[in-house]
């Protein structure tokens, strides 16, 4: 009884966070964010992904509070400290971009076309001037142009949300980036147990338990240890896309799974 008890708050629960998150994107479009207009242009993105920031810490507070999660990051002050960064992760679950986020004041991420056309979160990611990836031919020079102005830069090179159990399949955007910006690499492994949120789930459909999310921030790399920056842009992303997937799959390997998520 008391199992089924708590499967049922959870599922309540989760909905009502989702909820929340919705509500609250919607909030910041058209009652918080109209308010930067007071604020001179060159500074309003940085205010608004300050609050986003925050904005996204305190769902994760809420998911967590409510019995739905427990979130660990290892590492943290990686995160938090880091500039002009390129901080690549894995994608197991839906909410990593936000458990990501919330740790970084001043992060910018890429975003898919459709995001900015979304209801709740439109506003949200324009605020921000995230960067849309609607735009192939310009869209090197955006994700170069934020890095260069002192901001890390989260991008997942799966390009989705990844299939649990089968191997990590990247593509070259990461790569081109890195080779265009030549930045640092900060390298994100992320765990999730047990396995929710993923691309083939519903909201609905959660696990028999809180999952455990871990974030395991590792030291940040340079491409030169595994690219010649003089070789063609094409061989170079191909070479760097294969490096990165590689050690992505190793240190997975090596820290291993998620043994005991409610320890």
């Amino acid at each position: 009884m008391a199992s089924r008890l708590d499967y049922c708050w959870r599922l309540v629960a989760t909905g009502g966070c989702f909820a929340v998150f919705s509500i609250g994107g919607l909030a910041l479009t058209t009652l918080v964010f109209p308010a930067l207009l007071l604020v001179p242009r060159r500074h309003r993105p940085a205010r608004a992904r300050r609050v986003i920031q925050q904005s996204f810490r305190l769902f994760m507070w809420l998911m967590e509070t409510v019995g739905i999660m427990r979130l660990e990051i290892i590492g943290r002050e990686r995160l938090r400290d880091c500039r002009r960064t390129l901080v690549l992760a894995n994608h197991p679950t839906l909410v990593d971009v936000v458990a990501l986020i919330s740790q970084m004041p001043a992060a910018s991420c890429v975003v898919k076309e459709a995001l900015w056309r979304n209801p709740f979160l439109g506003g949200v990611v324009r605020a921000a001037d995230y960067i849309s990836n609607s735009g192939p031919e310009t869209l090197l020079d955006d994700c170069a142009t934020d890095l260069t102005a002192g901001n890390p830069l989260v991008i997942f090179p799966e390009g989705t949300r990844s299939q649990p159990g089968e191997p990590l399949r990247f593509l070259r955007g990461a790569a081109y980036v890195a080779l265009k910006s030549g930045m640092p690499i900060l390298p994100v492994l992320i765990e999730c147990a047990p396995s929710t949120l993923t691309k083939r789930e519903k909201w609905y459909q959660i696990p028999p338990r809180r999952f455990h999310l871990r974030l395991r921030v590792l030291e940040p790399l340079t491409i030169d240890r595994w690219v010649d920056r003089a070789e063609p842009p094409a061989i170079a992303a191909r070479r760097l896309t294969l490096a990165l997937e590689t050690y992505f799959t190793r240190q997975l390997a090596a820290h291993g799974p998620l043994a005991n998520p409610e320890a």
